[in-house]
């Protein structure tokens, strides 16, 4: 267990061993959730990936070209939960 100490100002600095574990590295930022019981929950803040919803899409490998409506992607549903095959499966 690590013991940190609060200054005058009311700040702690966590040590290089409490950074480590949560995978904190300069420049990032820690999330704290106040529990009950006076206790602290730290995580390291998740990035958010970078780049366009349209990058995204483009980046799915599509093999066989396969280009569905939404009504298709209904009628499949519906086709599996009246447990009749599809045509992939014929």
């Amino acid at each position: 267990m690590a013991t940190l100490t609060v200054t005058a100002k009311g700040q702690i600095t966590l040590k290089k061993k409490v950074l480590e574990h949560l995978g904190a590295k300069p420049g990032d930022e820690l999330e704290v959730e106040l529990l009950p019981s006076g206790r602290l929950e730290i995580v390291a803040k998740q990035e958010r990936p970078s780049g366009s919803l349209e990058e995204f899409f483009g980046s799915l490998h599509n093999e066989r070209a396969i280009h569905l409506t939404l009504e298709d992607v209904q009628e499949a549903i519906r086709a599996s939960w009246a447990g009749e095959a599809s045509d992939d499966d014929r």
